[in-house]
């Protein structure tokens, strides 16, 4: 099928399913599913995943037809977007056979919702500071610990778990990536709040979790390795919008706005014009990053730069859509108030603004690295976090 006959079918199949609701009955989550599993037998989830563990083993021409006829649509794939985005990549690139064979196209149909286990109370920008110990016994391992902001872990099935398995290693030298089943007796997840007022957070309590030594992924103490592979499918992901959500109902889109503003204004299209350009160089910056990841070139520390311009992108989103409207725009009960309280949330999930200029500048730009006092110093003797 050429492009043009594809593009064509995914927008017919988006105008009989985007907005169809079969089981109006059912609670959102099942409509969800019902939904992923739809679009994955129509071809369109998973698009350029190998087709051995379920994907569709397409192209980035493809995909981005599809992603352009699917942001006139508000599709209900938030749930799946950390599977999607994050914890399938990681397990494509870094899983075993048995592991990709069993966990990735479930996860493609909708079948099971992912979570990531990275950050702690005391380990959040420095994620490798974290506490959660996971202890070898024959072929288990036994786990201790707590996460926190952990996003869907309310509907999670399975979860990507960062832990440490060695205390006698330098912080970054002593981890271990496991899967965890989020149904397990001994985990908890309880809901917080955030200033939208909504619980897209949790935080999540494990008390000797038992995973078995064939849900590890990579090697034990390697874990630091994979969650960069991770990080870099997160901040990706989270610039790129991987959960296919669209932008028909964000009340302060362009489009949108456009719609409530006076644009016979020349300082009001000045504001539009900014942000159109804002929105299109992210765009296009994503679509590269995207394109050489495919071709198996290592995008690295640029996938940092891609979610600070987002983060930024964000903000000023919001300031655009508060300027233009008027002050009663973020009282609760107006159309902008939650895209606006949810902003500043972007300068924090997935690696703060502070941490992405680091990032860029030490590995990308090449400045000099920010001095390290405890590269060489073995975890038990170091006071960081909840430890000090």
């Amino acid at each position: 099928m050429n492009l043009a006959d594809y593009r064509r079918a995914a927008r017919a199949w988006l105008r009989a399913n985007a907005q169809s609701d079969d089981h109006p009955e059912a609670d959102a989550i099942t409509r969800a599913k019902d939904f992923m599993a739809r679009l994955h037998d129509a071809g369109y989830s998973g698009i350029t995943w190998p087709e051995r563990w379920g994907g569709q083993g397409l192209t980035q021409a493809e995909e981005r037809a599809f992603a352009e006829e699917a942001r006139h649509y508000t599709l209900p794939t938030y749930v799946f977007s950390i599977g999607l985005g994050m914890t399938g990549p990681t397990l494509v690139d870094r899983g075993t056979d048995a592991q990709r064979e069993r966990f990735v196209r479930p996860l493609l149909r909708g079948e099971e919702i992912w979570c990531q286990l990275f950050s702690e109370p005391g380990a959040g920008s420095d994620v490798a500071a974290l506490q959660t110990r996971a202890e070898r016994d024959g072929d288990h391992w036994i786990v201790n610990g707590q996460k926190v902001w952990t996003s869907v872990a309310q509907h999670a099935d399975w979860g990507l778990l960062l832990a440490r398995t060695d205390v006698e290693v330098p912080k970054h030298k002593g981890l271990t990536m496991f899967v965890v089943d989020m149904h397990h007796p001994g985990v908890t997840v309880r809901p917080l709040k955030d200033m939208t007022g909504r619980s897209g957070f949790n935080e999540v309590f494990f008390d000797n979790v038992t995973i078995p030594d064939e849900h590890r992924v990579g090697d034990a103490g390697d874990g630091w390795g994979v969650a960069v592979t991770t990080l870099l499918h997160e901040r990706l992901s989270i610039s790129a919008g991987v959960g296919m959500s669209g932008q028909k109902d964000n009340p302060a889109s362009v489009e949108a706005l456009r719609e409530v503003v006076d644009t016979g204004d020349p300082l009001v299209r000045d504001e539009l014009v900014e942000l159109h350009i804002r929105t299109r160089a992210l765009a296009l910056f994503n679509q590269r990053l995207a394109q050489e990841t495919r071709a198996g070139i290592f995008p690295g520390a640029r996938g940092s730069a891609a979610k600070l311009l987002l983060a930024e992108l964000t903000m000023f989103q919001a300031d655009v859509a508060t300027r233009l409207a008027g002050q009663e725009a973020a009282l609760a009960d107006h159309p902008l108030a939650h895209a606006i309280s949810q902003a500043p949330g972007m300068s924090l999930g997935g690696g703060t603004n502070e941490i992405m200029r680091n990032i860029v500048g030490d590995r990308v730009l090449g400045l000099p690295p920010e001095p390290r006092v405890d590269k060489n110093v073995p975890f038990k003797d170091l006071k960081v976090g909840t430890q000090a």
